[in-house]
């Protein structure tokens, strides 16, 4: 009678246990990162990440934010950018954007240079969705759960004042649970959630390895912050990779280029060298202090590249 007990017991344990998903993960789900972090030697890029937003009838805005928060700790994680945290207050979010067709960025273009900004990037999810089998009969039922994401990331490199990089990212993610026939109703949704939020975060790991060739691709510029005496402030120091000796030069604003037939704007010419500045010491968190090199005329608010 007590051996029955006990059988008794473990069975509605094992059953009870079953009602919950279990997370098992296969290999078409969370890849091993494609660009594991690395020793970066160069001058990071700033970048102003707006939060995206979700155009898919699933997942809400939940799924954007964690879309948008799965990419900043990715970039982070490169060790090739910093992220700007007062991006949101300059260039409002993802939507915004989009609302007024990118017009926001062209005329906040100077202002981000002079915020030292080299790159916004925002975007939406296209579509989330999640597909489900379950077998037709018995008490506890297999389910093979699938998900598929879809998400348009567009790049803005505010030194060229264009766009210069769209594409769309797809997450891809399966699992397979046992559940119980009568599991409640907040469960399976709850379940179809985390799944979902799984394959938005494998397509944002898939937008890092093109999202860092792009920036390999630029210029940084960064700018003459302050002026006193002989010491000259630029508005980026050991945070950002500068390092003491490194040289500087020198940079007029660039002229904007239109097209003549348009009127539309194509883009920003660079501008004019005016001379070097050497990096002596660092300031604040992030600046750095430079004396003239060679040439001459820097002012406050002249932009600076690597020699």
């Amino acid at each position: 009678m007590v051996l029955l007990k006990l059988k008794f017991c473990a069975l509605v344990f094992l059953l009870v246990s079953c009602s919950f998903p279990v997370v098992q993960r296969t290999d078409s789900g969370m890849q091993p990162r494609e660009t594991p972090m690395r020793h970066f030697g160069g001058v990071k890029k700033k970048v102003a990440l707006l939060t995206f937003f979700n155009e898919s009838p699933q997942g809400g805005e939940d799924l954007a934010i964690v879309a948008t928060e799965e990419l900043r700790g990715e970039l982070a994680r490169t060790g090739q950018f910093t992220i700007d945290p007062m991006a949101q207050r300059t260039f409002g979010n993802s939507k915004e954007i989009y609302a007024g067709a990118g017009a926001k960025l062209v005329q906040l273009s100077r202002q981000a240079k002079i915020q030292g900004i080299n790159l916004v990037i925002f975007g939406r999810i296209l579509e989330s969705r999640v597909r489900e089998n379950t077998d037709e009969i018995g008490v506890v039922r297999k389910t093979k759960a699938y998900t598929e994401s879809k998400i348009e990331i567009r790049v803005f490199d505010v030194n060229s004042n264009r766009e210069i990089y769209a594409e769309t990212v797809r997450g891809f993610a399966d699992d397979s649970t046992f559940r119980l026939f009568s599991a409640d109703r907040e469960t399976q949704l709850q379940y179809r959630r985390d799944l979902m939020r799984y394959g938005v975060r494998v397509g944002m790991r898939r937008a890092v390895p093109p999202l860092i060739d792009i920036a390999n691709k630029l210029d940084w510029v960064g700018r003459v912050a302050k002026i006193v005496g002989n010491r000259i402030y630029v508005n980026a120091g050991r945070a950002s990779g500068l390092t003491i000796g490194d040289i500087l030069k020198v940079m007029t604003e660039g002229s904007e280029i239109f097209d003549p037939e348009t009127g539309a704007l194509i883009g920003t010419a660079k501008g004019e060298v005016k001379g070097t500045i050497e990096i002596i010491d660092y300031f604040g968190p992030d600046g750095a202090i430079g004396v003239l090199h060679s040439g001459g005329s820097v002012l406050e608010g002249d932009f600076v590249q690597l020699y």
